[in-house]
């Protein structure tokens, strides 16, 4: 999976596609264990989407709690001033 497709799947769709790589992974360790795999660079490559894509479903989490913050700072200035 490309970076830009990534980037536009929703944070159900990620967590759909982090549960199938994470199945194509431990394929791929039995096909490592019998030497059947071809292309060893596909493994790395998963494990770099799934972390990709672990990131963009946290990522609206992070934002949530930033605007939080940031809106209670700016409730304790006025309060302040």
């Amino acid at each position: 999976m490309k970076k830009k497709e990534d980037k536009k799947l929703t944070k159900d769709q990620a967590i759909k596609k982090i549960e199938t790589l994470k199945k194509d992974l431990l394929n791929m360790r039995f096909k490592k264990i019998n030497n059947q795999i071809q292309n060893t660079a596909e493994y790395n490559e998963k494990k770099r989407s799934i972390a990709r894509l672990f990131t963009k479903a946290n990522e609206t989490k992070w934002q949530k709690e930033f605007l939080k913050e940031k809106l209670w700072a700016q409730k304790i200035k006025k309060q302040l001033l």
